[in-house]
């Protein structure tokens, strides 16, 4: 989420044009519900986050929550500790899977099925 416009005109007034472009790319989350995850676990180790394309998947309708990636944004010198963080994430993840109620595809980090609630425990690999 952008800065509100007053804040990024006092930004220019006052000459802090590199504090608005030191954000930089960190991860590419494949849904809201991922990039949201992360988000959380970084700015819970006192890293603050952005967001990009976040507000898209309001208008995608019925296609499904993976149709629109994500992009989290962190300051430039928050990168070192973000990469540590998100390695963490990355070697936890656990194979996707289907759910054997309604068929639907689900990301590893889901316990249950986005679609229809169903757990994951009651499903086949």
């Amino acid at each position: 989420m952008s800065p509100p416009f007053s804040i990024v005109f006092l930004m220019v007034i006052m000459g802090d044009r590199k504090a608005m472009s030191e954000w930089v790319t960190v991860y590419q989350a494949a849904n809201n519900l991922e990039a949201y995850t992360i988000k959380g676990a970084l700015e819970v180790s006192g890293i603050k986050v952005q967001l990009k394309g976040e507000a898209l998947a309001g208008a995608l309708g019925e296609l499904p929550a993976n149709a629109i990636e994500v992009t989290l944004l962190v300051r430039s010198y928050d990168i070192e500790s973000s990469q540590l963080i998100l390695a963490r994430y990355q070697q936890d993840e656990r194979p996707a899977w289907y759910c054997s109620q309604c068929g639907e595809h689900n990301a590893g980090s889901f316990e249950i099925c986005w679609q229809c609630g169903h757990d994951v425990q009651a499903v086949s690999q």
